[in-house]
């Protein structure tokens, strides 16, 4: 199928994104959001009063975050904008997207601003009361690190569905590590010719504001703490987990940052594009849920119902960008599709830039729709896994605008 919505080409942004306790370790994400939104939007001369609606994505709460959405977009100057907030974890920016998508679908909305922020740097420490706890004391919880390392479903940290997974199908170490290889060699192409791919929608240098918005406390390259890994230095890490196959090379870092994309109608579309000939149009959404500690597996059939939703095959995608926390998810997507393991997630992923959660899925979804514009157009497959065994997918296409 073909939504009615449509994302205006170059109409979207990403900051990079900072390594855990980093450069944006101690900036609001929501206020950094809203920030960097102003600054974007004014670069591409959309007036945020264009905006009738907005979908926030956050998966770390923030202070005053419970106002959410309409706080962010009165930040930016769009205060007739409403939406909800929504977290889903790792797969919240192709939800977010999704919601963007069926407000204009339903013709509730016209112009949409989707935008994911997190920052695991410095997460929260929660305390829940329990007047009935003994001696009237309630319990505590360390709002990233104590999630990372336990589902309450089963009791397990998540890496243990990855080793759950590379088990069951057979991945060792070995061909983990090669795959790492091969992506930050994919990566470097995107800081080829001085980062000339990431300035397609990245502001480089980025300049990091200080905790008020008022200075510059300090500026960015490009994405701060990415591996550059040697397979000599590979081959000296040991699994993480007792007679487990993950080190800690074949996975990703936690990081922090944000990411944005306008949703419209077509006709907007044509309004707000960087360049009006270039079309992008959403076809297909998948959602899925695999069994309890198996999560790397959840993204082949979310990838399967946007496919099939969409009316096209794996064989079909010109590109496809996947959030790989682990090494192990495209090495099963890969063995079970027969997609291109060595083609897929060109110019980068969150296997290499890190994992700030909410805001990856929309990286990835913009650098697929990039790709796909240096390729000429055709269709792209973005999928990933979230906490809870869950993910979600999207098959968009890159086209001449008609």
């Amino acid at each position: 199928m073909t939504f009615k919505a449509e994302i205006p080409y170059g109409a979207y942004w990403s900051t990079p994104f900072s390594r855990w306790q980093g450069s944006f370790a101690n900036l609001h994400s929501i206020e950094f959001a809203a920030h960097v939104a102003r600054l974007e939007l004014g670069k591409r001369k959309i007036d945020p009063t264009f905006f009738d609606y907005g979908v926030l994505g956050l998966s770390v709460p923030q202070k005053h975050s419970f106002y959410g959405l309409p706080w962010l977009t009165g930040m930016i100057g769009a205060p007739n904008a409403g939406g909800p907030t929504l977290m889903q974890a790792c797969a919240t920016g192709v939800r977010t997207l999704l919601a963007a998508a069926q407000e204009i679908e339903v013709g509730m909305a016209s112009t949409v601003l989707a935008i994911n922020c997190d920052r695991t740097s410095n997460g929260p420490h929660i305390y829940y009361p329990n007047p009935r706890g003994p001696g009237g004391t309630g319990a505590a919880e360390d709002w990233v690190m104590e999630n990372f390392g336990h589902d309450p479903l089963g009791g397990h940290a998540m890496l243990q569905t990855a080793e759950n997974v590379a088990a069951k199908h057979g991945i060792g170490t070995a061909e983990q590590h090669e795959l790492v290889l091969r992506r930050e060699e994919q990566y470097r192409q995107a800081l080829a010719n001085d980062s000339a791919f990431l300035k397609r929608f990245m502001s480089l240098p980025f300049d990091v504001p200080t905790p008020n918005f008022k200075k510059t406390a300090n500026t960015m390259t490009g994405d701060e703490g990415f591996s550059q890994s040697t397979a000599e230095g590979l081959a000296k890490l040991k699994p993480v987990m007792p007679n487990g196959t993950v080190t800690f090379g074949g996975q990703t870092h936690p990081a922090d940052g944000n990411a944005a994309l306008v949703v419209t109608t077509s006709e907007k579309a044509r309004e707000l594009s960087t360049d009006p000939k270039i079309a992008i149009r959403l076809h297909g959404f998948g959602l899925s849920r695999v069994e309890l500690a198996y999560m790397p597996e959840a993204m082949l059939p979310a990838a399967q119902s946007a496919l099939a939703q969409a009316g096209r095959s794996i064989a079909q995608m010109t590109a496809i960008k996947t959030h790989n926390p682990f090494a192990v998810n495209d090495l099963f997507f890969a063995k079970q599709t027969g997609a291109d393991l060595k083609t897929m997630n060109n110019y980068g992923c969150s296997l290499v830039w890190g994992h700030p959660q909410a805001p990856m899925g929309t990286r990835a979804i913009i650098e697929l729709i990039e790709e796909l514009a240096l390729l000429g157009g055709g269709f792209g497959l973005f999928t990933g896994c979230a906490a809870g065994d869950t993910a979600m997918s999207v098959v968009l296409e890159v086209c001449d605008a008609k």
